[in-house]
């Protein structure tokens, strides 16, 4: 009987190994969707998947899932290191719903613990909440680059919020962010003692309630950017008990209702900025804005400065 016993638990284990290892097996580097792709495939190139989402439970930690042809494969939730890559041609239509929700808990796995979202057009469609909402209390790195968020217009809808709790990094390159019932990108940790990180490079944001959203807890910074044609500021920085730091140069703030809001505990660092042809052109209402003595503010229908901050001395 103990024999028997034995040899029954043995068997067990044997198909417990056997049905990890399929697991394993099953979760390949990269993946692949296509437009006439089905979930229920592997998501190889050959035989694709129909969804981001069918896509990403068949693709490994750090590993990638990439775009075969053009299609509109959903909206997806992440939370562990990985790359989606549209190609140019792979979108997501999240009506009534945020685009990509990135969640990480802290020891998620990954040896780049990071997620990189490239190439694609994220439509909320006039009722998405947000195109690429950043959540949790994980402290990945996120990427976007060279993407198209437009349409997120339900519930104050942003085009990004990162709203993490425990600090991490974010790097939007190449994008252009429109047409958002709230902000552009909002960098907003939920808690205030949080320091949440962001940089933006070449990047465009129009007709949004504010452009660029950094609020208490954030330290963000805007390069080779353009704001125009937002209802609220274009740049727009606030702070209480931890200020809300902004870094803006070389970029452009036009059109706007306020080229740059400096609120209540807010700090602005200028250099080499555009800020003309907004309702108001600094709008300093309790936030502090220091110059390096080489920007273009004119033209505004008032508010032309002066900057009231220290003057940063280039070196």
């Amino acid at each position: 009987m103990n024999k028997f016993r034995l040899t029954i638990n043995a068997l067990a284990v044997a198909i417990c190994m056997i049905a990890f290892a399929s697991f394993a097996q099953a979760q390949a580097t990269r993946t692949w969707v296509s437009g006439v792709g089905d979930d229920a495939n592997p998501c190889s190139r050959t035989a694709p998947c129909k969804t981001w989402a069918g896509a990403i439970s068949k693709t490994a930690t750090d590993g990638e899932i990439d775009a075969l042809d053009p299609g509109g494969f959903g909206s997806v939730t992440i939370t562990k290191s990985i790359t989606l890559d549209g190609n140019g041609w792979g979108s997501i239509l999240a009506a009534g719903v945020n685009g990509i929700n990135v969640n990480f808990s802290p020891g998620t796995p990954g040896a780049t613990n990071s997620v990189q979202i490239r190439r694609m057009s994220i439509n909320g469609a006039g009722t998405g909440t947000n195109g690429i909402s950043i959540t949790g209390t994980g402290t990945e790195t996120v990427y976007v680059e060279d993407c198209l968020i437009f349409g997120f217009r339900g519930a104050g809808g942003h085009g990004i919020a990162n709203t993490r709790t425990a600090g991490g990094n974010l790097f939007v390159l190449r994008t252009l962010i429109k047409y958002n019932a709230g902000d552009g990108a909002r960098i907003l940790p939920s808690s205030g003692t949080t320091t949440l990180q962001a940089v933006f490079d070449s990047c465009q944001f129009i007709g949004n309630q504010i452009g660029v959203l950094a609020d208490t807890g954030s330290q963000v910074t805007v390069v080779n950017s353009t704001a125009s044609y937002n209802t609220g500021g274009g740049f727009f920085v606030e702070g209480s008990g931890a200020n809300g730091n902004l870094n803006l140069q070389r970029s452009i703030s036009s059109h706007n209702g306020q080229g740059v809001f400096a609120s209540t505990g807010g700090v602005v660092r200028i250099s080499e900025m555009q800020i003309t042809n907004n309702v108001n052109g600094l709008h300093l209402a309790g936030g502090t804005v220091s110059s390096y003595g080489n920007n273009n503010i004119a033209a505004n229908n008032s508010e032309n400065g002066p900057p009231n901050g220290t003057p940063i001395t280039q070196q």
